[in-house]
């Protein structure tokens, strides 16, 4: 399963694309699930170290529900409106809070795939610097990141907005991007699990 998290707090721009990227994925056969933190219960990290001795984390929300797709989810989509020139505050928790899993199985991300998709309200407001977030995520939790390669895609897919959902839907630059990701993405997923079989382990 491949998992789509939206990281935006508003069903526009960052849930839409992200929808599309699952849709090309659904074509090819896989199968997609979409967690939005819209509407959800998902509260800050407060590095309080309850999981490394407790196995799990002490706050009970709607992190729970994500923490199982999580587990069962062979390639992570993670797609973020760009704040301050960064993720979004939601991303950011949704990413700090996975410390819990780590603590309870360290390699629980080794070997999944990841790709990154970020949307800015103009066309360079910190789209790449909120993707480079993301991917520092993904490296530093063992999960593969792919991004769409040179020309047009460098370290993933980037929106231009405008601000609107309108504005993102016209966006043929950011699609093209979209497109590059996607394909590269599940080139890597598909070598690596022929490589190690779909559960990740060697």
């Amino acid at each position: 399963m491949i998992l789509g998290i939206s990281g935006s707090p508003r069903k526009k721009a960052t849930e839409f694309v992200l929808s599309k990227a699952l849709e090309m994925m659904s074509e090819k056969g896989y199968e997609t699930k979409l967690f939005t933190v819209r509407g959800k219960q998902i509260n800050f990290c407060q590095h309080c170290d309850y999981c490394l001795r407790n196995k799990e984390c002490r706050i009970k929300d709607d992190m729970y529900e994500l923490y199982d797709l999580l587990e069962k989810a062979r390639g992570i989509v993670i797609a973020t409106p760009v704040y301050n020139g960064g993720v979004s505050a939601q991303t950011k928790a949704v990413m700090d809070r996975c410390r819990a899993l780590v603590a309870k199985d360290y390699d629980f991300f080794r070997g999944k795939i990841g790709m990154a998709i970020a949307v800015g309200g103009d066309r360079v407001g910190g789209q790449e610097l909120a993707i480079q977030q993301i991917v520092t995520f993904y490296i530093l939790n063992g999960i593969i990141p792919v991004s769409g390669g040179s020309f047009g895609a460098n370290l993933g897919a980037t929106f231009w907005s405008k601000d609107t959902l309108e504005g993102v839907m016209s966006d043929e630059e950011g699609f093209r991007s979209l497109r590059k990701t996607v394909k590269r993405f599940l080139d890597v997923l598909m070598r690596y699990e022929g490589r190690l079989g779909d559960n990740g382990k060697r």
